[in-house]
């Protein structure tokens, strides 16, 4: 049974699954769609043409579903889809696409947003992600599965971010993040592998596997993308060539330190 607070707004034509629940001033959308046991808090607004799962947590002052802050929006329909299970703390701003970037703002299952998160337009996000307060997608960002946002870090348009990487608090990235790695700085370049996290998720010698890769990948002063292409030819491990293959098909560049220090964008 689904409890709504007296002074919550739903407009008509909005549809909530069973037990929902909707505190005190929230606002509800005629095109948004609730699924069973996802809770509302006070204040919160869910508007456009937004669908989300079941079993989320929207803490109080989100802002979920508003336009897009570009320019060239015009009123086209656009949406945000939302899994299951993701918390969603106060203060977040999730837009949903346009568009010329596909028409999709799309968030998997299991995710954490703490406070002041903002996700801007066809942004793409995976599965059990955390992102740290005030961490900041610009449109067009993508994050694949277990990936770590420190807070207050603003992450450039159309950056890619693989599996299981981790980017440092503080932090400001322009260019993409391998599967499996650990960024920082301001620009955020490579420090190395993302081993506390791969430590949780993967087996040690897929990590071995992964050390031994980066090694020749980073750290030896070869050109970047033939020894890629050469270790996804040869390797026989799938987190080898998921890495390899992430470089190879990268579009902005992968930002890291060769022995001379010089920073490389390849």
């Amino acid at each position: 049974m689904s409890f709504i607070h007296p002074t919550a707004i739903i407009e008509e034509g909005a549809i909530l699954g069973e037990n929902v629940t909707v505190g005190p001033f929230a606002y509800i959308g005629a095109n948004v769609r609730i699924g069973s046991h996802t809770s509302i808090a006070s204040h919160a607004v869910i508007e456009g043409h937004t669908t989300i799962g079941s079993h989320n947590r929207i803490f109080a002052h989100a802002a979920i579903g508003t336009i897009p802050q570009d320019l060239k929006f015009n009123g086209e329909h656009t949406e945000l889809i939302i899994g299951d299970n993701n918390t969603i703390r106060e203060f977040t701003l999730f837009n949903p696409g346009t568009q010329g970037g596909g028409s999709i703002t799309k968030i998997g299952n299991g995710n954490l947003f703490m406070g002041y998160v903002h996700l801007g337009h066809d942004v793409i996000i995976g599965n059990h992600c955390i992102l740290a307060n005030g961490a900041t997608l610009a449109g067009h960002v993508e994050l694949g599965d277990h990936v770590v946002i420190g807070g207050l870090t603003p992450i450039h348009q159309f950056v890619h971010i693989g599996d299981y990487a981790m980017i440092g608090g503080a932090s400001a990235l322009a260019q993409d993040i391998p599967p499996f790695c650990l960024a920082e700085g301001n620009r955020a370049t490579l420090r190395g592998l993302n081993l506390t996290g791969l430590r949780r998720h993967l087996e040690r010698d897929q990590i071995d596997a992964l050390k031994s890769a980066y090694r020749e990948l980073f750290e030896k002063g070869n050109p970047l993308q033939e020894v890629a292409q050469n270790l996804f030819d040869t390797t026989l491990s799938p987190k080898v060539k998921q890495l390899c293959a992430f470089i190879i098909t990268s579009t902005r560049g992968i930002p890291f330190i060769r022995k001379n220090h010089v920073v490389e964008s390849v």
